[in-house]
């Protein structure tokens, strides 16, 4: 990698597999662990722990704890974080235009299969 390279050292930080959906899904606001487990269908709890803990690393997510019983614990994006909100709607906007759901544009064709 080239780390003169913004472009090289930002794909660093959001090439991790999971990490634009954390980052799409605490857009709005911040989510308890189960809450971002129940959005993110598929992944374990372990990845999930794994990457919440890369990003809190890198700033990009910080964690909360509240005293109370049971402990909750609440996960929010930081300034980093947000700064890369606008990225992943430009990236829903592309998918809209570009990479329709099967079914709902002649020729389509499933992105797997093209990739």
């Amino acid at each position: 990698m080239d780390s003169q390279c913004p472009v090289c050292r930002t794909a660093e930080v959001i090439s991790g597999k999971w990490t634009l959906l954390i980052i799409r899904d605490l857009a709005d606001s911040s989510l308890r662990f189960c809450e971002l487990e129940r959005s993110l269908e598929g992944i374990s709890p372990r990845t999930l722990s794994l990457r919440l803990r890369a990003l809190e690393e890198l700033g990009v997510v910080q964690r909360q704890t509240y005293p109370e019983v049971p402990p909750r614990v609440e996960y929010a994006l930081t300034d980093k974080g947000r700064a890369l909100v606008p990225l992943i709607e430009d990236m829903r906007a592309y998918g809209q235009r570009w990479l329709p759901v099967e079914g709902t544009h002649a020729g389509s064709r499933d992105l797997a299969a093209v990739l």
